[in-house]
């Protein structure tokens, strides 16, 4: 690719800039055992190429099954699709610590204040530390390469109606490895 002078199509954007005044807390997880689910949840943004730019999917994911308790999909990168995930989560259970990276959607007042009401510790990821967050970016990995790169999807609506099938497919009947070849909602509901 650089031979020929191929570069990728990124966003001119990251998902994961602090905005100023927002408070970072500090990375609770290391050395954590992570022993049961809701001990542990985490989210995070990733980018979908579409025919005319990007969208942007976030999910909320239990730890301990690698569950997808809740997931939006965006044009923008507001805070307001971030919040809409965790309050759906919430409607399921709570959880004892969220991890996030330090982006301003999760740094918001918007945000952490849903986490403090429900007396959620809040943990964020070391700036540039991907693999404190390697269950999500894990994720991210699966639905692109299973779904997103393999259906090109043109428009927002059209990857929302895929990811609401990929969605139940991982959960209910993608075993993994790393759960003794059991799905994430066989150990999640246990």
């Amino acid at each position: 690719m650089r031979l020929l002078g191929i570069q990728a199509i990124y966003p001119k954007h990251t998902t994961t800039i602090p905005a100023p005044g927002h408070k970072i807390y500090p990375y609770l997880l290391r050395n954590v055992p992570v022993l049961r689910p809701n001990q542990v949840w985490s989210t995070d943004i990733t980018y979908i190429p579409i025919e005319h730019g990007f969208c942007y999917l976030t999910v909320i994911l239990d730890w301990f099954s690698r569950y997808v308790l809740a997931w939006e999909l965006s044009e923008t990168m507001e805070t307001e699709f971030c919040a809409r995930a965790l309050k759906s989560a919430l409607g399921k259970a709570i959880p004892e610590i969220h991890n996030s990276d330090q982006g301003s959607q999760f740094t918001s007042m918007e945000y952490t204040g849903l986490l403090t009401a429900n007396n959620i510790q809040i943990s964020m990821d070391g700036r540039g530390r991907c693999l404190d967050n390697i269950f999500v970016e894990r994720l991210w990995r699966s639905v692109k390469y299973e779904d997103i790169y393999l259906k090109y999807y043109r428009t927002i609506e059209e990857t929302f109606a895929g990811l609401e099938r990929y969605f139940p497919f991982y959960n209910n009947k993608r075993r993994h490895q790393s759960l003794a070849y059991k799905t994430p909602e066989e150990i999640y509901l246990g």
